[in-house]
C-alpha cells in the first residue's frame, strides 16, 4: 500500500494569498471600466481563472514572498515609495 503524503507547509499558507490577490485584481479591473457604476461584485474562482487573474496574482504574491524572503520591499511597497518621492 502506497505512503499517503503528508500535506505541505507552503502552498496551503499561499494559495488563500493567490486567491485574494486575484480577488483584488479583478475588483481594481471592474472599478477602472465601469467607472462610478461600480458595484463591487465578487468574481468566482471560474472567471477568475479563465481571465488570467488567478495567474497574474500568483505571479505577484509568489514574487512578494520571494522578495520578502530576500529583505527586499514587495511591490507594493516599492510603488509608496516612488509615490513618495515624485512629490
Amino acid at each position: 500500500m502506497p505512503k499517503q503524503r503528508q500535506p505541505g507547509k507552503f502552498w496551503p499558507r499561499v494559495r488563500p494569498m493567490i486567491w485574494e490577490k486575484a480577488q483584488e485584481l479583478y475588483q481594481m479591473e471592474q472599478a477602472k471600466t465601469m467607472g462610478n457604476d461600480f458595484k463591487g461584485i465578487t468574481a468566482t474562482r471560474k472567471e477568475l481563472r479563465e481571465g488570467g487573474y488567478f495567474y497574474m496574482a500568483k505571479l505577484i504574491v509568489l514574487r512578494n514572498l520571494w522578495l520578502e524572503k530576500k529583505g527586499l520591499p514587495c511591490i507594493e511597497e516599492e510603488e509608496t515609495m516612488h509615490a513618495c518621492n515624485s512629490e
